[in-house]
């Protein structure tokens, strides 16, 4: 193969899930149907805890700066994969391809961060709950969420930039619905051992301490919990993480299988229909494991809902 230079590379080409004809129309209209979800259910989330007052608390702010993350995360790969259907096209441009990787990586590393903080907070609020409205304080919330921020833009930014020193071959095929990093990164021509080493030691770095600090929390909350003197208060607390943890167990668990998968099969299009449980259903179910399990959130979504009926 002739490689090209970064600079003259003018698009890549996404394969997707399924190159038989027959059945892009129901891909077409299952994804749009998730993502319709996906955006409804989380702005649903949104709406409802900026409405109602008593839910501007830290665990409430963290959750709705959770469903705006996973609306932008669905947003960064499914409606480029449905005009491609539409429009019988499989292109990506170079930039719109990096555009993509970069968002990504960012909205992926911004919800790792806030389900870190989301167990700290909840930490706080069992373990030392008299001191939990001096913890956690607007301004340490504000902290999290833009130190969360902060984070996730310079993973992002830094991958993208270390891919711009690549060469690329002239197969540009990426065997994805969306421009992955590692799938980019095995087109390019030129080494690509330090983008390599970047992928896996930042992952460690980023994907591990915020992990870390999830299971450490739940060790706490499950300590002081088990402490407790009365079948009321723990039942108020394992209600208090129920849905958090779900969500946990979510993200993470379709995380890990997508590198399962990724590690045992060598067919492109097993990992692909893989990252749709990563990419595409965790934010779908989110809103629904949070709307169902947290009795608040029902009554701000009942209050919201008869609000617009009478209006």
């Amino acid at each position: 193969m002739t490689p090209e230079n970064q600079t003259s590379v003018a698009r890549f080409f996404l394969l997707g899930l399924s190159e038989d004809s027959e059945v892009q129309p129901l891909i077409f209209g299952l994804f749009l149907t998730m993502y319709l979800v996906t955006v409804l259910g989380n702005l649903l989330i949104i709406l409802a805890i900026s409405s109602d007052s008593r839910l501007h608390t830290p665990m409430y702010v963290f959750l709705s700066n959770l469903s705006f993350t996973d609306v932008c995360f669905s947003t960064t790969t499914v409606p480029k994969m449905l005009v491609n259907i539409q429009t019988q096209s499989k292109a990506i441009s170079y930039t719109g391809c990096l555009t993509q990787v970069c968002l990504i990586l960012i909205f992926a590393g911004l919800e790792n961060f806030l389900l870190a903080a989301m167990a700290y907070d909840r930490y706080v609020a069992i373990c030392h709950p008299l001191r939990y409205t001096n913890i956690m304080n607007p301004r340490l919330c504000g902290l999290l969420i833009l130190g969360s921020l902060f984070l996730s833009l310079a993973d992002g930014l830094l991958h993208s930039l270390m891919v711009l020193r690549l060469s690329f071959c002239a197969h540009l095929e990426i065997p994805h619905f969306f421009c992955e990093l590692a799938q980019v990164i095995k087109l390019a021509c030129s080494d690509t051992l330090i983008n390599n080493i970047l992928v896996y030691l930042i992952t460690t770095i980023l994907g591990g301490i915020p992990l870390f600090g999830i299971v450490f929390s739940y060790m706490k909350i499950v300590s002081s919990i088990l402490r407790m003197p009365s079948t009321g208060g723990i039942h108020k607390a394992f209600s208090t993480c129920g849905s958090h943890l779900s969500v946990v167990f979510l993200f993470y668990g379709t995380a890990f299988g997508v590198y399962i998968s990724s590690a045992v099969t060598h067919s492109s299009n097993n990992i692909a229909i893989a990252s749709v449980m990563y990419t595409v259903v965790p934010p779908m179910l989110n809103p629904f494991i949070y709307s169902l399990r947290n009795r608040d959130i029902k009554v701000a979504l009942k209050k919201l809902l008869w609000r617009t009926v009478s209006f």
